[in-house]
């Protein structure tokens, strides 16, 4: 089962190798470098902050970063980033990936932001929020009903 097994990061780059492949493989979409190169970074940077925003979250909690091991968590962390996201880490990586796909200007290529978060959906955060909903119960019901999962 492929529950929990491709750490987030790892996935990051397996899809953005796809995307790469895909975008070489097919039409480029005409957009000026600057215009494209600048959406890029600001999407790029924008992911950067999410992701950071919820490592240190963690951190500040004393509680595990490692997704594979949900069931390590020792607090349910619900302020800074995450009164807006359960899953802030996993946005930004999607941003990442969204930049990727305007910088190599393929719209085909952006598919692999859709494939990334079927998959976190499936595989990785269903599984977190099982542990989670054990680990915490009404605590983490309550958090689940006030705060979307990506955005």
């Amino acid at each position: 089962m492929l529950e929990k097994r491709i750490p987030p990061v790892a996935l990051v780059l397996i899809v953005g190798l796809l995307m790469w492949l895909i975008a070489k493989a097919g039409p480029r979409i005409e957009v000026g470098e600057t215009l494209r190169s600048a959406i890029a970074i600001s999407l790029f940077l924008l992911g950067v902050l999410f992701a950071l925003a919820g490592v240190l979250a963690f951190r500040s909690s004393k509680t595990t970063v490692d997704p594979r091991k949900p069931e390590a968590t020792s607090a349910l962390v619900s302020s800074g980033v995450y009164r807006y996201s359960r899953n802030p880490m996993y946005v930004g990586f999607a941003l990442w990936l969204l930049a990727w796909g305007v910088f190599l200007a393929s719209a085909w290529a952006l598919i692999g932001v859709i494939v990334f978060v079927m998959y976190m959906n499936r595989f990785q955060i269903a599984p977190e929020e099982r542990a989670l909903r054990e680990i915490f119960g009404d605590e983490f019901r309550d958090y689940e009903q006030r705060v979307r999962r990506w955005l």
